[in-house]
């Protein structure tokens, strides 16, 4: 046992190297971790994500139209400007994926294509059916991605395959490919339910000889696909639900380097950001996700959420526009009409909102006690206070001073808004309120008990 002796300092230690505030908090790690696998004790370095090419790509228009109704082409357009903006010009976010099937999804391209931005880059989606390839080219796209089933129960039981038969359909769609001139990106579709020595790295080891008669950028792709979310992040997990051994084998046993791989999650089990996070850390390059999580079932990894992270590990933005996510969130609520659920991370519209009298009495004096970030500096989102029987003087304090403008001196004490405060809580012991008070309803109050506050700084 380690004895340890209070540390009485003069200044407060804010652990502002991994809190600077003026970013998402930074992950930082310490060391390595050891594990076994097969026997033989092998390492994971986390802080080789530093220096990795990680990125994000999108499948807003792919997957993440197969759990809402469909976006009007205006509409994808318009939310592909905004990611354009959001990743930046250096990529943050590489790739956007689209359907290719009906009349709108390809004009929807030629769209995109026209607002001439250099990221996303735009990409395919297909079947694992040489016919599709008609659309990849006609499109003029240099990739696409190509459903390649890798479970079992999907080979077995869907496709009514063996394993033979669906090796050797993708491989004759892989060459192709090759053949139309376009880069393939095979999904592995229930990765993390497949026998992984028994087909998964025998087709892959197959697409890498396939790729050595190719140029670099032809090489395959390989996308995970966490179809079911039954991905773990634990390095000592039993495989296959092991996201860590199984990028390891995928680059060290079977040669596919990081630039090559890719995740895919669903969060059938709410692991959803974790497992794309865990897939970066453990090796590969690119996580797939879409904005707010929209995806089948429970979803996809969200992109906004990615974007913070990716911050979060890099330390610093890189070109990344973070008040970008604001304007998607409105947009999806003002015009998609997409409601976005109240406590929903970074958009939400109580995200940063306390009702606690506590909180607001923190937020008061030192706005960093109960803010994640500076999330008016990166996200265009001050924080606010809802008023409730539970918001406490401190509470009312906070809202009228936001809502003044006021700043360091010039604002209210506690005691300057006491009328306030008690006509709150009238509304709930004697008229028995069960709802927030409206901000409404509160400007109302500041006209009356502090008139020449309010005609002094909202006259305008």
């Amino acid at each position: 046992m380690k004895t340890y002796e209070l540390q009485d300092i003069p200044q407060p230690n804010l652990l502002e190297e991994m809190f600077p505030y003026s970013l998402p908090p930074l992950i930082q790690f310490e060391g390595k971790i050891k594990e076994e696998i097969d026997g033989k004790i092998v390492e994971f370095d986390p802080n080789e994500v530093k220096t990795r090419d990680i990125h994000i790509t999108d499948t807003t228009f792919r997957d993440g139209q197969q759990a809402r109704p469909p976006y009007t082409k205006e509409q994808m357009v318009k939310l592909f400007e905004m990611l354009s903006r959001l990743g930046g010009p250096n990529g943050v976010i590489r790739q956007s994926e689209f359907f290719l099937y009906t009349k709108n999804d390809r004009e929807t391209i030629d769209a995109c294509r026209a607002l001439n931005v250099k990221f996303p880059e735009i990409t395919g989606w297909i079947r694992a059916n040489k016919g599709d390839f008609r659309l990849v080219k006609e499109m003029g796209l240099k990739e696409t991605g190509m459903l390649t089933s890798s479970s079992d129960y999907h080979i077995f039981h869907k496709q009514n395959q063996t394993r033979k038969q669906a090796m050797d359909q993708y491989v004759e769609v892989v060459e192709a490919a090759f053949e139309a001139g376009v880069r393939p990106r095979c999904h592995l579709e229930d990765v993390t339910r497949a026998d992984l020595p028994g087909f998964v790295f025998p087709f892959v080891q197959k697409l890498e000889r396939l790729s050595e008669q190719v140029p670099e950028h032809m090489k395959v792709k390989i996308r995970l696909c966490d179809t079911m979310g039954f991905g773990l992040s634990y390095p000592n997990a039993k495989e296959p639900r092991s996201i860590p051994k199984m990028i390891w084998r995928l680059r060290n046993e079977c040669g596919i380097p990081s630039e090559r791989l890719e995740w895919h999650g669903h969060n059938d089990f709410h692991k959803v950001h974790i497992n794309g996070a865990s897939a970066w850390i453990y090796g590969l390059n690119a996580l797939n996700g879409t904005l707010f999580g929209f995806g089948e079932r429970c979803g996809n990894p969200p992109l906004e959420g990615a974007i913070i992270e990716y911050v979060a590990l890099k330390g610093s933005l890189n070109g990344v526009s973070l008040p970008v996510i604001t304007e998607l969130a409105e947009y999806y609520q003002k015009v998609i009409g997409t409601q976005l659920a109240p406590n929903y991370p970074f958009v939400g519209k109580d995200f940063n909102t306390t009702r606690a009298g506590i909180h607001a009495g923190g937020l008061r004096r030192f706005e960093q006690i109960y803010n994640i970030f500076d999330t008016t500096a990166l996200l265009n989102r001050p924080p606010h206070v809802a008023i409730t029987d539970k918001s406490g003087t401190d509470g009312i304090a906070l809202w009228v001073n936001d809502f003044l403008g006021l700043k360091g001196d010039d604002r209210l004490t506690v005691m300057k808004v006491a009328k306030i405060q008690r006509w709150v809580m009238d509304q709930y012991e004697k008229g028995g309120r069960m709802s927030s008070i409206t901000d409404q309803e509160l400007e109302e109050q500041v006209k009356i008990n502090l008139p020449e506050y309010y005609s002094k700084y909202r006259k305008n």
